[in-house]
């Protein structure tokens, strides 16, 4: 099973989000949420995004999709320290087979993983023109240790289901949460030196893993996870999640042609903390808000009491897969 960054399925699948504390799904449909479910999970069998016990894992989906019903295909995602996330600049290359090989030849070298040990997929998310004029393509590479994959998905294919795409979380929270360009609001004059739709957003997801992403529009230029809890950081919760944005935005910073980083937006179960997004603004000085769960798609009585907060990976790892 390979990676599949975002390449599309029409007949559509579950959106399958393996948070560690809790198993979330959603199946969407036409833009909204046909229907969406949440279970725990058992501790230890999911510990900092990487599967540690096949046989529970497996136990724990056959329950969740007998009680819920739930469509067989899942689209799944993952995060955790066994993937790596590069982006590369290529010159223009017209033929599939050729920008493959040279894709794989430069990230041998960027990339401190064998890859003949790894499952690697690749996206071109734009061009760009270099200081002699030439158009060059800017390539984003993941890399995700074959193993880490592989207990994936036997995992979820012995509890009978059918892995039809693996995404990376950042990628799908981006995909929830962004905004047309449409949508954004018009930067004050001179802020940044640069106009709205051209500032990056942070998305920060914090659930059994934290995720770190950011992303001009619906491009996720930088992504990051962090095993922390961030339940067990009490009242210093605040300042340590500031240290990892802050620290986060200095690495997206270093990559040539960043943006400016306009607002933070939270998502996920721990978002909801009391004063946390107000706590965060003050100390990175930047806008820090709580995002709508589900990015505004119609939700037409899908939830069912359910927490939205738990849905929002899922929900973008389905958008992938549907749309």
């Amino acid at each position: 099973m390979a990676l599949t960054l975002g390449k599309k399925n029409p007949r559509g699948s579950v959106g399958l989000d393996l948070d560690g504390a809790f198993v979330a799904a959603v199946q969407a449909q036409d833009g909204r949420i046909a229907r969406a479910a949440s279970m725990e999970l058992p501790s230890g069998v999911i510990t900092d995004g990487e599967v540690a016990d096949v046989e529970r894992l497996t136990e724990s989906l056959k329950t969740f999709f007998k009680e819920n019903d739930l469509p067989t295909r899942v689209r799944l995602g993952v995060s955790n320290q066994q993937i790596v996330v590069r982006h590369l600049e290529l010159p223009q290359i017209e033929e599939e087979a050729e920008l493959a090989a040279a894709i794989r030849f430069q990230a041998a070298e960027a990339i401190a993983m064998p890859l003949d040990e790894a499952v690697l997929d690749y996206q071109v998310v734009g061009q760009a023109t270099n200081a002699e004029g030439a158009s060059r393509l800017r390539v984003v590479v993941v890399a995700a240790r074959q193993a880490m994959i592989e207990r994936f998905v036997d995992g979820v294919r012995a509890a009978g289901l059918k892995p039809e795409g693996i995404d990376l979380n950042a990628f799908a929270l981006v995909r929830a949460l962004a905004k047309p360009v449409s949508e954004l609001a018009p930067a004050a004059e001179g802020e940044f030196g640069a106009p709205a739709e051209q500032l990056a957003c942070v998305y920060c997801h914090l659930g059994g893993v934290t995720n770190l992403a950011v992303a001009v529009g619906s491009n996720c230029l930088f992504t990051r996870p962090l095993s922390t809890d961030w339940t067990d950081q009490g009242d210093h919760v605040a300042a340590a999640l500031a240290e990892e944005i802050r620290l986060s935005i200095d690495f997206y910073m270093a990559q040539p042609d960043a943006r400016p980083v306009g607002e933070v937006q939270l998502s996920g179960p721990g978002s909801t903390h009391e004063g946390l997004a107000e706590q965060l603004s003050g100390l990175i000085h930047l806008p820090v808000a709580v995002a709508d769960p589900l990015g505004g798609l119609d939700v037409n009585g899908a939830l069912n009491g359910e927490d939205p907060h738990r849905h929002t990976v899922a929900a973008g790892l389905a958008l992938g897969a549907s749309s």
